[in-house]
């Protein structure tokens, strides 16, 4: 078949991949000159019993709890498709944000379903792409042919909506996966036919050695990412300060500031400033950033070489050569900055635990405390070709105790009849504790009160009421009977 772009886009339960779930899964295929291969998937996902969706979430793309069950395949059912049909061989998988949002999301999917979460991306000359990115760079060094939007307050902005509606571009229902899909393939033709060089190249970028390569020989270099203000198009020139320790990426410093007051500061300093800067709140997005950042090679970085930064350009990012040059000259003469960003690194990194705290209310988000071995691999490969009369008899020693306890949870979220009565109310149980445990603070008692604080902006017969009814009967309905009198 040979390389070929898989466009996709999600709407999920709510914004944490590791406690929310996956509501609805489209995507397209595309040839490399971005012409579609087949027909568009478009995929609803039910919700086990265990989870109740942001209210939020639910308004922003209209998807109820209820259709999903009516239309919709279970987890297990949903990645047998997606493993067969769609993460075949060459594939880029490619969507708008998708490396920061929906890649995480079908990571955790298929880490709770017994699939390795990552080879997807990487096996069989398999990888992956994020538009966002490459939109943000061909604004801010080549945006000619494409028009381009601002959000109300004038500022430049570069969401999909708003691209997809100055370049009229067909996207007939926003955060409907299905037809931001479409909308996100044709801005790609769009960036292909307007920039194609630039396009092309930062395709490339899928390569972490290429990005290795560029950033490894201690040159300046332009660097387009969401952590820089909008007011310079998410630009800068930047250079690598000091290389990760496990070589997964560089920590790069922005060369807009002026690095003399960083180079004063102590390791401990450094770490308490950057902390800070993780929790910088919205209305403060134009400030200074903290000029040191995390550059993985594997995320594929919008960088490029100084050499593409033009005339207009320059200009255009509000960028001063002689104090990039000034602030790059203070860098260097600085070896010890060098071993202080690793320190700063060391810092702030989680204190490994001296054994893994296991807890089945948690295990779902613990895809992240280990790679699991190929023996563990070879028998989740026998739990997902097992159906429910297979399971309800099925034991497996795994030798990662996180499989052990994802697997009676796999049972019960999609193949409830395989259950035995002890298992069954163990799972009850574990609805109780999940839903109801912390009191005033539970997330049942904090998901009804939601829907009461919506429901007092929403006017009666309205499309936002009728959904927050759907979702007031959807939690009477799966929340254990003991919190029934308090709905």
């Amino acid at each position: 078949m040979g390389q070929s772009f898989y466009f996709y886009d999600l709407e999920t339960s709510g914004f944490n991949p590791r406690t929310n779930r996956i509501m609805q899964f489209a995507g397209q295929r595309t040839d490399m000159e971005l012409r579609p291969l087949g027909k568009p998937d478009n995929i609803l996902v039910k919700l086990s019993s265990d989870i109740l969706p942001e209210p939020d979430a639910v308004l922003v793309h209209g998807i109820t709890p209820q259709k999903a069950a009516d239309e919709g395949l279970s987890e297990a059912e949903f990645l047998k498709t997606f493993s067969s049909k769609i993460a075949k061989p060459e594939t880029i998988m490619t969507g708008f944000n998708n490396i920061r949002f929906d890649d995480e999301f079908m990571r955790f999917c298929l880490w709770r379903n017994f699939y390795d979460a990552y080879e997807w991306q990487w096996k069989d000359d398999s990888s992956k792409w994020d538009l966002l990115d490459v939109v943000r760079m061909t604004r801010a060094l080549r945006p000619e042919g494409i028009n381009w939007p601002f959000d109300p307050e004038g500022k430049p902005s570069n969401r999909l909506e708003y691209l997809s509606s100055v370049n009229k571009l067909n996207h007939s229902a926003v955060h409907d996966a299905e037809s931001d899909v479409q909308a996100v393939i044709g801005i790609a033709r769009l960036l292909k036919a307007k920039q194609p060089k630039l396009f092309d190249y930062l395709l490339k970028l899928r390569d972490k050695n290429k990005v290795a390569v560029l950033l490894g020989g201690g040159e300046p270099f332009v660097y387009t990412s969401g952590r820089y203000p909008s007011d310079f198009h998410k630009t800068t020139i930047a250079v690598a300060a000091a290389i990760h320790p496990d070589g997964r990426g560089a920590f790069v410093y922005d060369l807009r500031i002026d690095p003399e007051p960083y180079l004063k500061m102590s390791a401990e300093e450094l770490a308490e400033l950057w902390q800070a800067s993780f929790f910088r709140p919205k209305e403060d997005e134009d400030r200074p950033n903290f000029p040191i950042k995390l550059l993985a090679y594997n995320r594929c970085p919008a960088v490029a070489p100084l050499g593409t930064l033009d005339k207009a350009s320059t200009r255009r990012l509000k960028i001063n050569m002689s104090e990039v040059e000034k602030h790059l000259k203070s860098l260097k003469k600085d070896e010890k900055f060098e071993h202080k960003i690793v320190k700063v690194d060391e810092l702030l990194r989680p204190k490994e635990q001296p054994k893994l705290v296991l807890d089945e209310q948690q295990v779902d988000g613990q895809l992240y405390d280990g790679f699991v071995s190929s023996i563990d691999k070879s028998k989740m490969s026998v739990v997902r070709a097992a159906g429910e009369k297979e399971l309800s008899r099925l034991t497996i020693d795994f030798g990662d105790e996180r499989l052990k306890l994802l697997l009676p949870l796999y049972k019960a979220r999609n193949f409830s009849a395989s259950l035995s009565a002890d298992e069954q109310k163990w799972w009850k149980e574990f609805r109780q504790l999940k839903l109801l445990s912390g009191g005033n603070a539970s997330l049942a008692t904090r998901y009804f009160k939601r829907i009461e604080e919506l429901v007092k902006t929403a006017g009666p017969g309205s499309r936002k009421r009728h959904l927050l009814e759907e979702l007031k009967l959807y939690g009477q309905a799966v929340v254990p009977v003991k919190n029934k009198l308090q709905v």
